[in-house]
C-alpha cells in the first residue's frame, strides 16, 4: 500500500498561554515549521478571536499546516498534512511543540489516500 499523504494530528497541552494568544508569534511559528520540514510556503491565513485565541493555516505546496488555540486552557490543536516524499512532517510538529513550550503533547499519524501499488505504477485512481 502507498499513501498519497501523511496527516499528523498534534495535541499540545500545558503550553505558554501568552504565546497561544499572540497572532504574530503563531504566524511566524507555523511558517518556520513549514520551512524546517522542507515545505514550500504558498500562502497563509490567520485570525485572532475576541477575547482570546488564534486560528491559522499556512498553505504549503505539499498541503497545509493549521492551528487552533485555546489560551485559557493552555491548549492547541495542530494539523500537519503533507503529500509526497520531500518533506518531514515530524520536524514541523516538533518545531511547533517546542516553540509553544508544550509541557505535554501527543501525536497521531493518519496515512491519507491509500493506494494499491498497481494504482501507483499505472497512475490510475
Amino acid at each position: 500500500m502507498y499513501a498519497l499523504g501523511r496527516h499528523l494530528l498534534l495535541e499540545l497541552k500545558d503550553c505558554n498561554e501568552e504565546l497561544l494568544d499572540d497572532l504574530d508569534f503563531i504566524r511566524e511559528c507555523l511558517n518556520e515549521a513549514a520551512v524546517r520540514c522542507g515545505a514550500s510556503v504558498v500562502g497563509e491565513s490567520f485570525y485572532h478571536f475576541s477575547p482570546r485565541g488564534v486560528s491559522g493555516v499556512v498553505n504549503i505546496a505539499e498541503s497545509h499546516i493549521s492551528i487552533h488555540t485555546w489560551p485559557e486552557y493552555g491548549y492547541a490543536a495542530v494539523d500537519v498534512f503533507t503529500c509526497g516524499d520531500t518533506v518531514t512532517p515530524e520536524e514541523a510538529a516538533k518545531t511547533i511543540a517546542d516553540r509553544l513550550e508544550a509541557g505535554n503533547h501527543s501525536l497521531i499519524e493518519l496515512r491519507r489516500g491509500m493506494l494499491e501499488e498497481s494504482q501507483v505504477s499505472s497512475g490510475t485512481k
